[in-house]
């Protein structure tokens, strides 16, 4: 049989980790996070981690392993939270795989296409654009030739749209088309997945309480500790929600209000960007947070199945 592992997953606010620790604390289960921020150490409050004593709980891995001038790939993801998945289970404990990034999710669940290898001619013409042109120019051209990928990546992730363009002039194909192509035929784990949903306004309502906790927690102050530490504009993870704008304001670029204003729109951008890439997936079991007796049935009755 292959061994389980149940997911969770939906876009930011929706609770996700709240219930990712009543699940793994009634089913004998350990986390792995998926979310692409909280890997990275002395990022907290943006990143909205678990505090220290629901860690000392429910064992959670994944989280504080990368400096926040370090790379961390979907691969090296999948990679990591594959061993820490057979580690789990060889220990009978069950796997609860819980965050909102889902092209971590998909790559430990479905494979992951590397594509062709990198052409260091083309990726400097593609820089080199950005640096004329801007982010949003090289975005642009990524919807024109792959609308799927353009869909899902953010402007500001310029690696990622550098890319998915770079495949393009190489292969004559969208990335999108070779990823679906080259999906695993056999997944290595007998998954449940289970999404959480909120009405729009609900969601958008709980976004901006969010960050106006973050702000009270004291998001800024963390952002002027990873400055002094030596981490700014340079490091990609410097370039995450809430941070982004931290900066801008340190930096005297935007007013408080302004910033405040910037942050809950650039957080339900985000969201609906999480939205939209959840809703191609047609193994996903959709619930309200509050569905939690049917949450906790369906995971019974699939931990019990001994398909």
């Amino acid at each position: 049989m292959k061994p389980k592992i149940i997911v969770i997953l939906g876009a930011t606010a929706t609770g996700k980790s709240s219930l990712g620790l009543e699940l793994a604390g009634a089913f004998k289960g350990e986390i792995i996070n998926a979310d692409s921020m909280q890997v990275y150490c002395f990022m907290d409050i943006g990143t909205a981690k678990c505090g220290i004593k629901e860690r000392a709980q429910i064992r959670h891995h994944l989280i504080d392993i990368v400096n926040p001038d370090e790379q961390y790939t979907a691969g090296r993801f999948r990679s990591d939270a594959a061993a820490a998945a057979a580690d789990i289970n060889s220990r009978g404990r069950i796997p609860f795989v819980v965050g909102g990034t889902g092209l971590y999710i998909r790559a430990l669940t479905e494979g992951l296409f590397q594509g062709p290898a990198g052409n260091p001619v083309i990726r400097e013409e593609l820089l080199a654009e950005a640096r004329l042109y801007g982010r949003e120019h090289l975005h642009r051209e990524l919807a024109e030739v792959d609308p799927v990928s353009a869909e899902v990546i953010h402007p500001n992730n310029l690696r990622r749209v550098i890319r998915a363009l770079e495949v393009y002039r190489i292969a004559k194909r969208p990335i999108s088309a070779l990823q679906k192509e080259h999906a695993m035929e056999d997944p290595p784990y007998n998954v449940l997945k289970i999404g959480l949903v909120k009405e729009r306004a609900q969601l958008y309502a709980d976004i901006d309480r969010r960050v106006e906790e973050m702000i009270q927690e004291g998001l800024v102050q963390e952002t002027e500790s990873l400055l002094k530490a030596g981490y700014d504009e340079n490091n990609a993870a410097m370039g995450g929600l809430g941070y982004k704008e931290s900066l801008a304001f340190i930096r005297g670029g935007e007013t408080w209000a302004e910033t405040i204003r910037l942050i809950k729109r650039n957080t339900r951008h985000y969201a609906r960007r999480q939205i939209t890439w959840f809703k191609k997936e047609r193994s996903i079991k959709w619930f309200h947070p509050e569905e939690k007796a049917d949450i906790i049935a369906l995971v019974e009755g699939f931990l019990n199945d001994l398909k």
